[in-house]
């Protein structure tokens, strides 16, 4: 006690000591000036620096001062206003007495913002607005990804810890401002310059300096600025209240969707849509060639089934909202900059799309991804949307990877699209099948040895390694598309097939790159196994299901059936069938919902995880002591639960686990949870209770009735031992199940990787 008694008084000595020696210290003349003239000419001094701050950003934002300096000279008046945009921000020192510390605080703001974007750039084509920080948890339950390196996150780390030390250093060290303070004059000057912005973005708008809506965020950052693209993505979010909006438009737009759906049970086909993750045709790429076409499966069905061009609404990123518009068919021109629909309105409010309309008419509607379940809030935005179920990778026993090991292969969704549409024998289905395969990042150094198909003509030879690598993994894709179609025709069941390439990868092509001259197009196919009329068209990637269920003869939806009735008048384009589904589409996420007379007939669903039931059959001890679970249906994602607290567990194979022999003991409960990020659970086992077994068993025995283990409550030993085989092969294990066990926010890939997935 007297220690403790005698170093607190040294601290309190030290303090004061030091206490005194600021007090006596007598200040640094030049240091006095500058601070003096600072205040004086503050305002020319924030210009400067706003100027100054502005063109760095643009340095980072494009890694280049040839690039900023061009950016200032031919859109002058664009680099301007977003100086006065960090100029606004500025003026907040004034309500302030530490006035050094807050425009660094500020400058190293936009600093940050800017950098961030810079290396974001490095990585994607998508620049950085404020829809990405509402995929930082998507972001931090990353693994194994290229999207940063341990390197760059300890450089990052280190150099805000030295900023914030710096911070703290002009906090307690820094000047103060000494001069008089005007308590109303300053918050009123301040104000009026904040509210002085928007009024200049109007005149800026209005003027053309700036645009109101970048149809291609990227372009849009470039021609008018990171500082104002991004601010712009933080006011502009939602949708802008048309102005022709009224229940009597509304009802003019919906009373001219007069067709109706006339078939019979049986003749409704299964729609199976299959979004083709970063899926072009390399041949539309100008300098490439190959030594063999890599996709002949997709252009057989290119070119003997209905088929087209689709133009997507964006490029190299941002998978969610191409999938958006497929499934809703709404327009992501209407909504803020770089939005994601799903990380916003689908939050909160329920939204008809392609799946509930089919499933009014007696569908079975599923969703399958070997990508994680919560990445984009694809669990609730499915919900949202009316689906029953959705398989993830969280649900799949994934043991294929592609040979960067860091996306699985797609050869898996073959078998599980299967299980969907088995799942309703009695009903016909949709299956919204989701690839992942195709996706970034391309390696710029030679991974495969010995490629199926060799490319040539890139710029370098890095470009063309990476080209190299996506074509190959495409090639893989168009294997997957093949196998899946022959699936469906070995089935006794009426199919339509739509696929459709998502976006264009992450390769840093141009209009003039591509034979159709502009980036935002890729192709669809189709596929169906009872003589539908071939019709190509070129559509919009809102328009493509409204066009394919028009061929059918399925004519519900508000949305699908308005596109459907403008496609056929020959409209869609136009500014007024333009203006009619931005009516519709507000009036269901924001508006009052005329179109539904006011009510809500599309609520989102309770939708299931999974098609396959989780289930612990039996339990023993092995020679180690170590406790072993037989079941149906795990995955590399199955935990253990004891007592409702998560365990160490191994995952040997799709029917057995394994975790430590001390984490459970007599009478505990036993529970398999199939997990997804941030520790949710999607779907989970039969609870069984632990009794210790008198008798010790191996892994390798195989297992009889007279051997020590547990049930399920009320139940009796009706189940079937594992195979030995099974048992064995631990080569059969998890992709980096140690990694897996360790993180249990175990996002290994997601579409942040190299979009703002």
């Amino acid at each position: 006690m007297q220690i403790f008694k005698n170093f607190t008084t040294k601290i309190q000595a030290f303090r004061q000591n030091a206490a005194t020696k600021r007090a006596n210290k007598k200040p640094n003349p030049r240091i006095e000036k500058l601070v003096s003239f600072m205040n004086r000419y503050s305002l020319f001094f924030h210009g400067v620096l706003s100027c100054l701050l502005c063109f760095i950003i643009e340095c980072f934002s494009r890694r280049s001062v040839v690039s900023a300096f061009s950016f200032v000279g031919e859109h002058t008046m664009a680099y301007l206003y977003n100086s006065l945009i960090i100029f606004a921000s500025l003026s907040l020192v004034y309500l302030v007495k530490r006035r050094a510390l807050f425009r660094v605080l500020i400058s190293g703001f936009w600093l940050f913002l800017g950098t961030v974007n810079g290396c974001i750039l490095a990585k994607r084509v998508t620049p950085f607005s404020y829809t990405d920080l509402k995929c930082l948890s998507d972001l931090f339950a990353m693994q194994n990804t290229n999207y940063f390196t341990a390197t760059e996150a300890i450089t990052v780390v280190s150099i805000v810890a030295l900023f914030l030390a710096f911070c703290i250093w002009l906090w307690v060290r820094g000047p103060k401002f000494e001069g008089k303070t005007h308590r109303v004059l300053n918050p009123v000057f301040v104000a009026s310059l904040l509210l002085a912005v928007p009024i200049a973005t109007k005149a800026a708008q209005s003027s053309n300096i700036v645009a109101s809506y970048f149809s291609n965020i990227a372009q849009g950052y470039e021609n008018y600025g990171f500082v104002y693209g991004f601010s712009s993505s933080v006011v502009g979010r939602g949708m802008t209240k048309p102005e022709t909006y009224d229940e009597t438009t509304i009802s003019e737009l919906t009373s001219s969707n007069t067709a109706e759906t006339t078939l019979n049970e049986e003749d409704k086909p299964n729609i199976i849509v299959v979004l083709l993750e970063s899926f072009i045709d390399p041949t539309e790429v100008n300098f490439l060639q190959m030594s063999e076409d890599p996709i002949p499966n997709f252009r057989n069905l290119y070119e003997n089934y209905s088929s087209g061009y689709l133009t997507v609404p964006v490029v190299g990123a941002g998978t969610a909202n191409t999938e958006f518009e497929v499934l809703t068919g709404m327009n992501m021109q209407y909504f803020g900059t770089g939005e994601y629909p799903y990380k916003t309105i689908l939050k909160q409010t329920d939204c008809e799309s392609i799946a509930s309309d089919l499933s009014s008419i007696g569908y079975g509607t599923h969703v399958v991804h070997n990508n994680g379940g919560n990445f984009y809030s694809r669990a609730n935005a499915f919900s949202m949307m009316g689906f029953d179920t959705f398989t993830s990778k969280e649900l799949m026993n994934i043991q294929e990877y592609t040979p960067l090991g860091d996306w699985p292969t797609d050869h898996i969704l073959i078998n599980e699209t299967k299980k969907a549409l088995d799942s309703t024998p009695n009903q016909s289905d949709l299956v919204y099948t989701i690839t992942v395969q195709g996706h970034g990042d391309y390696p710029s150094e030679k991974i495969i040895e010995n490629p199926e198909i060799t490319v040539t003509g890139a710029a370098t030879e890095e470009q063309n390694n990476q080209w190299e690598y996506y074509v190959n993994e495409i090639h893989e894709v168009d294997k997957f598309i093949n196998d899946l179609t022959t699936m469906l025709a070995h089935r006794n069941e009426k199919t339509v097939v739509v696929m459709f390439g998502d976006h264009l990868p992450t390769m840093g092509l141009e209009d003039s790159d591509m034979k159709s001259g502009d980036i935002f197009k890729t192709k669809y196919i189709t596929w169906n196994n009872f003589g539908m009329e071939k019709k190509d068209a070129d559509l919009t990637s809102y328009q493509l299901l409204a066009n394919i269920t028009d061929q059918i003869g399925i004519h519900e939806g508000t949305m699908f059936s308005y596109t459907q009735n403008q496609l056929n008048q020959g409209l869609a384009g136009t500014d007024a069938y333009l203006t009619g589904l931005e009516n519709l589409q507000y009036d269901i996420l924001y508006g009052d919902r005329y179109c539904y007379n006011g009510e809500d007939p599309y609520p989102a669903t309770d939708l299931v995880m999974g098609i396959d039931d989780v289930t612990i059959d039996r339990t023993w001890v092995n020679s180690s002591g170590e406790i072993c679970i037989a079941g149906t249906h795990f995955t590399p994602w199955s935990r253990v639960f004891v007592n409702g607290e998560k365990v160490k567990t191994t995952f040997l194979a799709s029917t057995l686990l394994r975790i430590p022999g001390d984490a459970i003991k007599d009478g505990d409960t036993i529970v398999v949870n199939q997990m997804g990020s941030n520790s949710t659970v999607f779907r989970s086992s039969n609870e069984v209770i632990f009794l210790n077994p008198n008798v010790e068993d191996t892994e390798e025995s195989t297992m009889t009735k007279d051997e020590s283990q547990t049930y399920p409550d009320n139940t009796s030993d009706t189940t079937t031992a594992p195979e030995n085989d099974e048992i064995t092969d631990f080569n059969a294990a998890a992709h980096n199940v140690d990694a897996l066990n360790e993180n249990d926010a175990d996002e290994q890939n997601t579409d942040t990787k190299n979009t703002t997935n």
